[in-house]
């Protein structure tokens, strides 16, 4: 089984540049060189656990807390997916989906459970082919007890925006207050998106924060885990400067049809 490297991933960005470093110490300028050993440094930082989780909190803390969710409290929950783990063999494979997107459903279905009347939209169109990700999702949570009156999917976006537009296009519409249910790192991204989509969403992170700035030896040691944890702050904080963008033409495409 092989375990491809994510893009965002600090380790084969200091490998090809250590090895730059090491091969053409000889013929590159000093500004080059130097400048080249501070980018290795701070990349060998993220792949340690307080380099990475530093870099976590400050993603995650740019999110509010679902205290801070002002009356009237929504009664339409939002849980967005994360795709699969592996291609699913049919829409009762509950094992296909990728980790975080079960914790999102686990947390959305808590949620739903605490709202009377409740409504549960599930989101996600996922890699699995003819099987589109929100219909497992939507079955995994009707064996937890959501009746299927009471969900809705949307099964084609294949990323957090479309996730935004889609929902935002369904029919009958649903309310513009929702509970935006997704992981605490991924929370600052999708919330910017759905808020240009006219949502007013509140905040219910799927998981507990994963940065622990704790100070012990292994702490300032490389490992595999703190590597995973940096790329994913990466993407996200990545995907937000392309979703930002993305904002601003929205609206600016939106301003420019209103006074047409």
């Amino acid at each position: 089984m092989s375990f491809p490297i994510p893009a965002t991933s600090p380790l084969p960005y200091s490998l090809a540049l250590l090895l730059t470093l090491a091969l053409g110490w000889r013929w590159l300028p000093g500004g080059v060189r130097y400048a080249g050993v501070v980018v290795e440094i701070l990349l060998v930082v993220l792949m340690t656990p307080l380099g990475a989780n530093t870099l976590a909190r400050m993603v995650e803390s740019r999110a509010p807390s679902a205290s801070a969710c002002k009356a009237p409290m929504p009664d339409t929950v939002v849980v967005l997916g994360a795709g699969f783990a592996y291609a699913p063999a049919s829409t009762d494979d509950f094992g296909a989906l990728h980790l975080a997107g079960l914790q999102r459903l686990f947390a959305g279905v808590a949620l739903w459970r605490r709202i009377p009347g409740a409504h549960l939209v599930i989101a996600g169109g996922g890699g699995g082919g003819r099987i589109r990700e929100a219909v497992p999702m939507a079955n995994l949570a009707m064996q937890l007890g959501v009746p299927a009156s009471s969900i809705e999917i949307e099964d084609h976006s294949r990323n957090t925006w479309q996730n935004a537009r889609n929902v935002a296009a369904l029919t009958p519409p649903i309310p513009k207050r929702i509970w935006l249910v997704t992981s605490a790192m991924h929370l600052p991204r999708a919330l910017g998106a759905f808020r240009a989509w006219g949502f007013e969403p509140c905040a219910w992170p799927s998981n507990l924060p994963e940065a622990h700035l704790e100070i012990w030896p292994g702490a300032f040691v490389p490992q595999g885990g703190a590597a995973s944890t940096a790329s994913v702050a990466l993407h996200e904080l990545i995907g937000e400067l392309e979703y930002a963008w993305l904002e601003w033409r929205h609206a600016r495409d939106a301003t420019a049809g209103a006074r047409h």
